[in-house]
């Protein structure tokens, strides 16, 4: 199965040099190896906003051409918005991205491996699974 790899575990990796040894580090990087990784332009965005350095950004903009976007298109959108009002009436709060990410993972049978703690929650609601380091 191919895992969505959300923005909190990219961060670690590639924007945070003193992580490296962490768990999701060392999955990703497995999962890079196995040819697993998935990337929506939605956790693309969130990676590299916010880089100040013109060079940084391009260097971080490049690393990641290396891993193609699945296509989200509107009915992505749609069961996004339904993930969000089904959490909502459980009282659980995310962002638009969070239940993107969840929309893809749940209409591409893809497993998310991220460091928040709001997708166990979502989880929960919504039935995806969670990816968890080896």
């Amino acid at each position: 199965m191919n895992v969505l790899v959300d923005t909190s575990v990219w961060s670690l990796a590639l924007r945070r040099p003193a992580t490296h040894g962490s768990r999701e580090t060392a999955e990703l990087v497995e999962l890079i190896r196995e040819g697993r990784v998935a990337m929506i332009g939605a956790i693309r965005q969130e990676i590299l906003s916010g880089i100040r350095a013109s060079e940084q950004y391009r260097k971080l903009r490049d690393r990641l051409r290396a891993f193609s976007d699945e296509s989200v298109d509107a009915t992505d959108y749609e069961e996004a918005a339904m993930c969000f009002n089904r959490c909502r009436a459980k009282g659980l709060q995310g962002s638009n991205t969070d239940f993107l990410i969840c929309a893809v993972s749940m209409q591409r049978k893809l497993a998310i491996l991220t460091t928040d703690k709001d997708f166990a929650g979502f989880a929960r609601v919504l039935g995806f699974e969670l990816h968890a380091p080896r």
